[in-house]
């Protein structure tokens, strides 16, 4: 006679058995093996997996990187970021093959339905692969200031399907990537964090131009925000209809990111100084001449 503990031993060993015959049942044909419910959970289980862990790996590898001086964190962002959807890409195919899962059907399977949703998945593959030549091409980085159509700001985040700007009310605008590839896109920093600003200030045909000229460098010199080298510059733009019309151009590293600041300050300077030169800023106007009937 067999002892309880034995008895239990046995039981035990056929449950398993009767729980593993469960979970190696094949529920349907899949190519030329079967799907069963053990190779849904083990798929599920490893994808889940290796999803988490190359998504901490990307993010500790960003953060490594975002605390490093001296190197080109945009073209390193890049690298990173494609390299963590090729590792994706490549370790998803090899853990649904290692498994034993017949790849051959997906193939087939994936066709079929991409005729179906080819239509309706287009503008997620546009942003998807306007990101990818976005973090190849590289015309906008972090920290650049842009502008595109009515949006401008400077770049926040780049991924894949979509660019995340900051505005200067501190508000996140998430724009399309397709948007970058379809339309104009204006980086002011594109070449460095150095940018030139134009304001143009009319006074009448009876101010000295000499002095005018004087007046503007001396409030580009007195302006902090102002750049000495590019030095600031002062052009006679064109002869308006009501006076002159004078170019005051200058360099800013400050305010590349608030150059409506920037040109809010040197107007305030400009109508200062006019005020106290007595310069005049003409007004548009209008000379009417009545002529008489020589007949009345």
């Amino acid at each position: 006679m067999h002892s309880p503990y034995y008895l239990s031993m046995t039981d035990l060993a056929q449950y398993a058995n009767s729980l593993w015959d469960i979970l190696n049942y094949p529920l349907f044909k899949l190519g030329k093996g079967s799907l069963t419910l053990w190779a849904i959970l083990l798929n599920v289980l490893l994808v889940v997996s290796f999803v988490l862990l190359t998504a901490r790996m990307k993010n500790w590898l960003l953060t490594a990187l975002s605390q490093k001086k001296g190197v080109n964190i945009s073209n390193w962002r890049a690298a990173i970021t494609l390299g963590y959807y090729g590792l994706l890409g490549i370790g998803l195919v090899g853990i649904l093959q290692t498994t034993g899962l017949d790849l051959s059907f997906f193939t087939v399977l994936t066709g079929a339905i991409g005729i179906g949703v080819g239509f309706g998945m287009q503008t997620i593959i546009s942003n998807f692969v306007s990101g990818i030549i976005l973090l190849l091409e590289k015309p906008l980085k972090l920290g650049d200031r842009i502008e595109i159509g009515e949006v401008s700001g400077n770049v926040h985040n780049i991924s894949v399907r979509a660019t995340t700007i900051i505005t200067n009310d501190n508000v996140a605008i998430i724009v399309p990537n397709s948007d970058f590839i379809s339309k104009q896109l204006i980086n002011w920093t594109y070449s460095g964090n150095t940018v030139r600003i134009k304001i143009s200030v009319p006074v009448s045909y009876a101010s000295d131009p000499d002095l005018v000229s004087e007046l503007l460098m001396s409030v580009a010199k007195e302006e902090a925000g102002v750049l000495e080298i590019p030095a600031p510059t002062v052009r006679l733009s064109s002869f308006g209809d009501s006076g002159l019309v004078f170019d005051l151009l200058v360099w800013t590293q400050d305010y590349a990111d608030r150059m409506g600041a920037l040109r809010s300050l040197l107007n305030f300077a400009v109508l200062k100084k006019f005020k106290e030169n007595k310069i005049t800023i003409p007004f548009p106007q209008m000379d009417l001449h009545i002529l008489k009937d020589p007949e009345t």
